[in-house]
């Protein structure tokens, strides 16, 4: 198309629209407090997830949640809600470091660059975002209440009694001393094992892991101390909470699963010649009598200790590989198992039974306890493990008829197994956790896999702890002095050991009165955990939002994003949500009400887009070709918006030449190539009936498909109504209008350049949504089948009340009928009224 005219002038309107839409702040959304803000209207609060910038900019793919989104707050705003629809940048990470330790470059240069990129490309597209209220998480007004977040989760502990955070300060007035209280902290610090970077010069989350290594970044396990966020406390309300919200299910079940709620007893099994026990969580302690070894962490401090001196050579060396290993390479059930008898047994408490001792890669300290007692007959992992070391099976559940017991991991009844013998599963359970806590060798428990959230890094780029660090102790600095920013730094590089980049600023971390700053900063979850709370009042100098203005706007109605985001963005974001609310911050125990996510846009190969592969699609070249009004329709007529799809760029065409169409129904080109209102379209009542009924069709469907996100059965109803406003021999301007109202969110540019060119006042965004008209989806004209000897032979369309005469002549007057039955005799009529005639002739 670019070596050819355009088939409507979008290259001259539409950055034309986008200038006016900034200057008159169209989409400005006034809330509590501001100028022009009207609380008796109802509010609409739909989000995306911000992006993070990247140097690369957009790809095709990004614009398919925003479009939507865009089309639902355009729609809402139509339809007198008041619609909170933001944007911002997530803007802190580790690509914008990595490029400072090239470059040299701060990277705060870098993200404001890549901000500005982003933001043009956005504007581009014509979305109806209220840009005063854009942020970005590298704001030093946004960075100060982060930190103000993160000390007010420092200040809190969880209380169990009223399964809520309360302030640390309740813990003070009892007398507590500052050890007692540092034990409880949501906001902690600990000695753990952490996935090391040397090169990177940071610690990664586990989910991290094989990313960064798959980019040739050495990855290590070893001891560091961390800040800890004490996020299982809440794992049960994070559980139970979801149930109101109308997320995915599959989503919603991959958060319980991440959670991992698990019931079952800890149980104790004595070392043989050491006073140490070691003690286990199982699910099943119905199986006890099945135990015959145990499998310890290669990592479990006890490992030390009792392997004995002529094991030491082999325990270390296995110890050593499996320290290069991520948990998701140690947890995959299908790799061949490994292992080493550490020489050490313990007592199986049940039956006195000695059983051995091993590390195995696949048990992990990172959950449970770091041990397990196995029971190879039930357990697959715990049976290809005893089959190839040759360790003994023990049968203690007995499954159905004709099911084997080898393996066999559901319920069953309990053998071989003692006092437990002929139970079933429950019950057996139920006893078994009896005995153990009658005879003090352990107890029911409810266990969690979730751990608690690793807070720390050791990069430059993220948000600096408003903590110090005075006598050996950890304390907060004082609200007045925040923000708290990291200093400017010539040297962005990582040391290679696990000192902090911010190490090195020695002025900014030493203070005078002795006291010396953390040199830690926040991951990149830290910005994105509450910037849908920012967005409602971005500009508060004395909170982090209004009171008001997050009363109003809380919570999100409509968030939609990827599923990358489905656990572990989501689950942090709940949790900092929940302790704000405990504390009295927030009026919503949630913070997301509604989420739906857009499926992955593919290449034309059927590949992720990657620079890589070769096969990104810029917008800028999209829009360039083609207009944004023809991206933004195409990326929602591809298919249903959950759906993974290809990128066709002939669909793209298909749909400009829709838009050429509705163009052309209210503008004819003449020959100097200037446009005329077209003489079809009249300022007249419709007379139409069959156009009339096809335009309120599609107001009723349009607004409804909208409401369902069905987007992609929208635009084909416009594509009908297109074609009836073509075929008509007159367009009433009242019955145009209102189909531009309804096609305007899906693309403004065109619908606002069409109405202010055939005379319309005013913009159609800020119009009422166009109301149907029951009476007119009526059908006046029903289709009769008629029928010769009971053969079809014609389709006739009369008034539905016709009767058997008026079908007759009809019939009879039609030469498709004719042709049969001329010279025969018609010896008998069947009628069923309102739907058929048969002609029986000979």
């Amino acid at each position: 198309m670019s070596e050819t005219r355009k088939p409507f002038p979008f290259h001259e309107f539409e950055p034309a629209w986008q200038a006016r839409w900034d200057a008159e702040k169209t989409f400005r959304t006034p809330g509590p407090g501001d100028e022009g803000f009207d609380p008796a209207k109802p509010k609409y609060y739909v989000l995306d997830m911000f992006p993070y910038p990247s140097g690369a900019g957009l790809h095709v793919g990004h614009p398919e949640g925003y479009t939507a989104t865009d089309i639902i707050g355009r729609y809402k705003r139509m339809n007198g809600f008041n619609v909170l629809h933001p944007m911002g940048y997530d803007s802190f990470g580790l690509p914008a470091e990595q490029y400072a330790i090239k470059t040299g470059q701060h990277p705060a240069v870098t993200t404001a660059e890549n901000i500005e990129t982003f933001r043009r490309q956005l504007k581009a597209l014509g979305f109806g975002y209220d840009w005063d209220r854009e942020i970005a998480t590298t704001d030093p007004g946004y960075v100060r209440w982060t930190q103000w977040i993160f000390l007010q989760i420092y200040q809190s502990y969880f209380c169990g009694e009223t399964n809520r955070a309360r302030p640390v300060s309740e813990l003070e007035a009892k007398g507590w001393t500052r050890e007692e209280i540092d034990n409880v902290r949501l906001a902690y610090v600990a000695d753990t094992p952490v996935w090391w970077s040397p090169d990177l010069g940071t610690v990664l989350a586990n989910e991290e892991v094989e990313e960064w290594k798959a980019k040739g970044h050495t990855v290590e396990r070893r001891p560091l101390r961390q800040w800890m966020l004490r996020i299982t406390k809440y794992a049960q309300r994070l559980i139970d909470e979801l149930d109101g919200l109308d997320w995915p299910e599959g989503i919603k079940l991959l958060q319980k699963n991440w959670i991992g709620r698990s019931e079952g007893a800890t149980v104790r099994f004595q070392i043989s010649n050491f006073e140490s026990q070691i003690e286990v969580f199982t699910t099943r302690p119905d199986t006890l009598f099945g135990a015959t070894y145990m499998v310890l962490a290669p990592e479990h401090p006890l490992v030390e200790r009792i392997t004995t001196e002529d094991r030491m050579a082999e325990v270390e060396a296995y110890r050593k590989t499996c320290a290069t290993k991520s948990d998701l390479d140690r947890g995959d059930l299908n790799k061949d198992k490994t292992g080493v008898f550490i020489g050490a047994h313990a007592v199986n408490p049940v039956n006195g039974a000695e059983i051995p001792i091993w590390i195995a890669d696949y048990v992990m300290m990172g959950y449970g306890t770091g041990a397990i007692m196995a029971v190879p007959a039930h357990d697959e992992r715990d049976f290809e493990f005893a089959t190839k070391f040759e360790l003994p099976i023990v049968q203690v559940v007995q499954p159905g008829e004709d099911v084997d017991w080898r393996g066999f991991t559901d319920y069953g009844t309990a053998v071989n197994s003692d006092f437990l013998d002929g139970l079933p599963t429950s019950e057996a359970k139920a006893k078994m956790i009896g005995w153990l806590e009658a005879n003090g060798k352990g107890k029911g428990r409810i266990q969690y896999k979730l751990r608690d959230w690793l807070f720390s890094r050791q990069r430059y780029w993220g948000e600096p702890f408003p903590i110090v660090w005075k006598d050996g102790r950890h304390e907060a600095i004082p609200e007045g002095e925040l923000p708290l920013l990291a200093p400017p730094l010539e040297d962005y590089k990582p040391s290679g050991s696990p000192e902090p980049i911010l190490s090195k600023a020695k002025d900014w971390v030493e203070l005078p009165d002795g006291s010396l700053r953390e040199t830690n900063t926040m991951p990149q979850w830290a910005g994105s955990c509450w910037y849908y709370l920012r967005y409602c009042d971005p500009m508060n100098e004395e909170r982090f939002v209004s009171k008001e203005a997050e009363k109003y706007w809380q919570n999100v109605n409509l968030y939609v994003g990827g599923t990358e985001h489905a656990v572990l963005h989501l689950l942090y974001a709940r949790f900092w949500h929940k302790v704000l609310f405990d504390l009295g911050h927030v009026s919503t125990r949630e913070p997301f009400q509604k989420l739906v996510n857009q499926g992955l846009i593919l290449g034309e190969d059927g590949q992720k887009m990657s620079k890589s592969r070769g096969n990104v699609v810029n917008p800028d070249d999209v829009i360039r070709e083609y207009g944004a009004d023809a991206l933004r329709l195409y990326e929602m007529f591809m298919g249903p918006l959950e759906q993974v799809k290809p990128w066709q760029m002939k669909g793209v065409e298909g749909v400009s030449r829709f838009l050429a169409r509705v163009w052309r129904v209210a503008l004819d080109e003449g020959a100097d190539g200037s446009y005329a209102i077209s003489p079809k379209l009249r300022d007249e009542p419709c007379a139409d009936a069959e156009l009339r009924r096809v335009v309120h069709e599609t107001i009723k469907k349009v607004g409804e498909d909208i409401e369902k996100l069905s987007f992609n059965t929208a635009i084909s109803q416009m594509m009908i109504c297109t074609n009836a406003f073509t075929q008509a021999q007159v367009v009433p301007r009242g019955e145009f209008v209102d189909f531009l109202k309804l096609l305007n969110p899906f693309a403004p540019h065109l619908t606002e350049e069409i109405h202010a060119r055939v005379g319309g006042e005013g913009m159609l965004s800020e119009m009422a949504w166009p109301d149907y008209d029951p009476a007119a989806l009526v059908r006046n004209e029903i289709e009769f089948i008629i029928q010769v000897n009971g053969k079809l032979r014609e389709r006739l369309k009369l008034g539905r009340d016709s009767g058997e005469e008026e079908v007759k002549a009809a019939a009879l007057a039609s030469a498709k009928v004719a042709e049969f039955i001329e010279g025969k005799t018609i010896r008998k009529i069947v009628f069923v009224p309102g739907k058929l005639m048969n002609l029986v002739a000979n």
